[in-house]
């Protein structure tokens, strides 16, 4: 949120400013915050929040709350990576503002968490994910910013990606396959 703040006054100063010099300073200093600092730590932040919700008892779709969120996290990404420094700055202090009111309204939904589950979820709590796996998602984002920024010069969260996306699915894989010897040993003659 403290980027997007930040970004929010580097536009809104070059908006403001008559000064040439100043104006291509603003704009070069925006561009470096959005592609440089501020593209990794939103992948990164949205990476580690997917992964606590798939790795605790709120999964993704079972809560309101969380899904809401995970709605405005895409749309703030997508958003961040095909409207922001390649618009006008005009459009970017709009979208900045709203990018940091969204933020905060995350951040409220994650401490009063309104809203009752969604009408597909099951009943009872979701088991909490392996340890290990914790680790894992501290790891995947410092791993993509590494080959990110070496290898391609800009944010290539790939293998967030595909852990965010895998990890349920793999997870889904072992819980069918446990049902199915729990089925088949209840099945068994004694």
């Amino acid at each position: 949120m403290g980027q997007a703040v930040a970004l929010f006054a580097l536009f809104v100063f070059g908006l403001n400013t008559r000064d040439p010099a100043l104006l291509a300073s603003a704009n070069a200093m925006s561009v470096v915050l959005d592609k440089q600092v501020l593209a990794h730590l939103a992948n990164a932040s949205a990476f580690t929040g997917f992964m606590l919700s798939a790795l605790t008892q709120w999964g993704y779709f079972r809560h309101w709350w969380v899904l809401v969120k995970f709605v405005i996290t895409v749309i703030q990404l997508a958003l961040g990576v095909f409207v922001l420094v390649p618009t006008v700055a005009g459009i970017n202090v709009f979208a900045t503002a709203m990018m940091s009111a969204a933020i905060a309204f995350q951040a409220w939904l994650s401490v009063a968490k309104p809203w009752k589950r969604t009408p597909w979820t099951a009943p009872g709590k979701m088991p909490t994910g392996p340890g290990w796996m914790f680790v894992v998602s501290l790891i995947v984002p410092v791993v993509d910013f590494a080959v990110g920024f070496g290898v391609f010069g800009h944010p290539q969260p790939l293998l967030s990606l595909m852990v965010a996306v895998g990890y349920p699915v793999w997870t889904r894989q072992l819980r069918k396959a446990a049902q199915g010897r729990r089925l088949s040993s209840a099945a068994a003659p004694n």
